[in-house]
């Protein structure tokens, strides 16, 4: 098995490769991951710019994120600024949005469609989501599209939203769980690694993680199950682990999750104290 730092350059590589693609569709060019069979439609949303739409997300976070006009918000993972451009149409001129991604091309393709679309409340700044380059306590509203799964560390990655969240701010975050045992022949596969499916861990162990990390009012607002394309099975499984996996007893799931830090912390253990 690769070790999270090589798992955290495999990612890094690929979406840095798709930062970097002229194509304004991320399927369309031998140099993107085609999982969009995960994602799910933006098309009508008030925000919405295709050209900052690369198809790398497993849901809508913006739809539960309960953003109000004024809030700052902090998209986490933000890529080319697909959901940021989404968070600033309901936070509105008055509000403020900031995205944190780790690829340097990324940030810059970003800022690039920022200029473009001529906002001014909105920046890109590079960072890791593990350690995010944010003060404590500076956002309403935290948003994530299909970005904690790739992350090997969760539990920091959570605490860390945990820390920049304003007591009684909220997340909400899409993301990709499994239900039964994940095939280790999955879990071997980089490119499902990097393409959102073999990082996925358990359903409650991911809640699990949230809950420790200080959160309340937990839900999962949102639930899909993901099914994949045979064509993706075949390219990347050889004969005796397609039969391990078509074998297996588990599911993929797109989730979105909810949850709150606390408006006042009186506790004694976790990132409260």
């Amino acid at each position: 098995m690769k070790s999270n730092q090589e798992l955290r350059d495999l990612v890094k590589d690929k979406y840095s490769s798709i930062a970097r693609s002229q194509a304004e569709e991320c399927c369309s060019d031998s140099s993107c991951l085609e999982y969009s069979f995960i994602g799910d439609d933006y098309q009508g949303k008030e925000g919405y710019d295709a050209k900052a739409d690369l198809g790398l997300g497993c849901g809508v976070p913006t739809e539960h994120a309960k953003i109000n006009p004024g809030d700052i918000v902090v998209d986490l993972g933000s890529g080319a600024g697909n959901d940021a451009f989404v968070a600033r149409a309901e936070t509105g001129s008055d509000g403020r949005v900031i995205g944190i991604d780790f690829s340097e091309e990324m940030v810059q393709r970003a800022r690039n469609n920022v200029k473009r679309l001529g906002y001014d409340n909105i920046e890109f700044r590079q960072g890791d989501i593990e350690d995010i380059p944010l003060a404590d306590e500076v956002t309403d509203v935290v948003i994530s599209n299909c970005v904690f799964n790739l992350v090997p560390d969760k539990e920091s990655a959570f605490r860390e939203t945990f820390r920049i969240l304003k007591p009684g701010g909220h997340f909400s975050i899409s993301d990709v769980v499994v239900e039964g045992n994940i095939p280790v022949e999955l879990k071997e596969q980089a490119e499902l690694y990097a393409g959102c499916v073999s990082g996925a861990i358990d359903l409650e162990k991911y809640l699990g993680v949230i809950e420790n990390a200080g959160f309340e009012e937990i839900s999962i607002v949102k639930k899909r199950q993901i099914s994949l394309p045979e064509s993706l099975v075949d390219s990347l499984l050889d004969d005796e682990q397609k039969k391990v996996y078509e074998e297996s007893e588990f599911g993929i799931f797109s989730i979105t999750v909810f949850g709150r830090r606390p408006k006042t912390e009186e506790c004694c253990t976790g990132p409260c104290c």
